[in-house]
Order: structure tokens, then sequence, then C-alpha cells
């Protein structure tokens, strides 16, 4: 069965991994997806982002930049071993390719509403494929698109059971974002490791399944 799954997964990645739906549309002018084309059909966590980076499409990979050497370190203070944001967390994104640089100011360009929502098909798909018991969603924009409105003071430091699974909320490691410089936000990201922590032992250890 698992192996079926990977195959149905595999054919999804290759068809991400062509998709021109946003250029067709006009909102870009070359496609990139990085987001969705890598990950495993046994993987128990889905991480999902806003969109790739430049250093993403540059590297072939999610999270290919200074941000996923962050997240990996926030996976190895949960007590995974290092390196498991490659190895055993599904990467994927509300978006799939690089949407280019803030025009406004630094940092990257959001996704459009109608770019989210031309990539939704296949986020859902691979949500439903991979069926993860937790879901990671990293940044506001994700976090708002699964839990509704809130800031995320509101959301960071809670493992919330929504839809069948657990969903844990956690700020985007982005140099840009100044919200990681309070230090009672900080302490929230380190409550929000400790949940992922307390998961992690009784997952492992056949006490829960989710």
């Amino acid at each position: 069965m698992m192996n079926e799954i990977q195959d149905r997964l595999t054919a999804l990645q290759a068809q991400i991994a062509q998709c021109r739906r946003c250029v067709a549309a006009g909102h870009l002018v070359v496609a990139n997806p990085v987001a969705g084309t890598r990950g495993r059909a046994t993987d128990r966590i889905m991480l999902i982002g806003q969109a790739p980076g430049r250093l993403s499409v540059e590297r072939g990979i999610p999270f290919g930049g200074p941000g996923g050497k962050i997240l990996d370190q926030w996976m190895t203070r949960a007590g995974f071993p290092p390196d498991f944001l490659r190895t055993g967390v599904y990467l994927s994104a509300l978006t799939r390719c690089f949407p280019g640089k803030n025009p406004k100011g630094k940092g990257d360009r959001a996704p459009s509403p109608a770019e989210m929502a031309l990539c939704r098909p296949w986020l859902d798909a691979e949500v439903a494929l991979v069926n993860p018991n937790v879901v990671l969603l990293v940044g506001g924009m994700a976090i708002r698109t699964f839990l509704g409105a809130g800031s995320l003071e509101s959301f960071v430091g809670k493992l919330i059971a929504h839809d069948g699974r657990l969903w844990l909320p956690l700020p985007h490691p982005s140099g840009v974002s100044r919200w990681l410089n309070a230090p009672a936000n900080q302490k929230l990201v380190e409550l929000a490791l400790a949940l992922l922590s307390d998961w992690r032992e009784k997952y492992m250890h056949g006490k829960e399944s989710a």
C-alpha cells in the first residue's frame, strides 16, 4: 500500500515540477517550481511555507537558504537528528515558484491570492497522499491560510488539533523579520519546539498516533 502511495506521490511531484499555470495566467515571467518536488510518503511531518526563495531555486531544494539552516536547528532542538528537515520532513509551500523580490522593500514578494489559488490543488493533493500527523506552518501567510486570522503571538507556542491532524505554527526564520528579536517571542518559539519534542517522544514510543 505504501509503495502505491509513494508511486502516486512521485507522479504528483513530477507534475508539480512541470507546472506553468502562473506563467500562463500572467503572474510570473518564469516558472521554477521547487516546493513539493521532493519528500516521501512515509514522512509524518509536513512543513508548509509561503513560497520558495531565490536560493531555493538556484540550489534546487526547498528552504535552500539561511532559513533552512535555522529550521533544521529548530528540529534538532526538538530532539530530531541533524538534517532531519531534509530526511524526514515533507517540504511544501502555498506556492511553488520564487515570486521575485519585493518591489517595495527588502525580502521577497508575497504571492497573490490568485497565485495561491492556482497552486492550492497541488498542496491539497500532497496533504491527502502524505497524510501527515503534524503540519508545521511557517510564517504568517501559511498560518492564516489554514488556521484563520490572528497575530503570530496568538498562534506560536500552541499545538492545534484541526481537520484530523496537529498543526504547529512557527514564525518564518527570515533575517528580514524582526519578530524573533523580541525575547518574549523567542520564548514562544521555545514553547513550540517543546510541544514538537513532546509529540516526537510520544509518537516514537507508540503512545499516540498523532
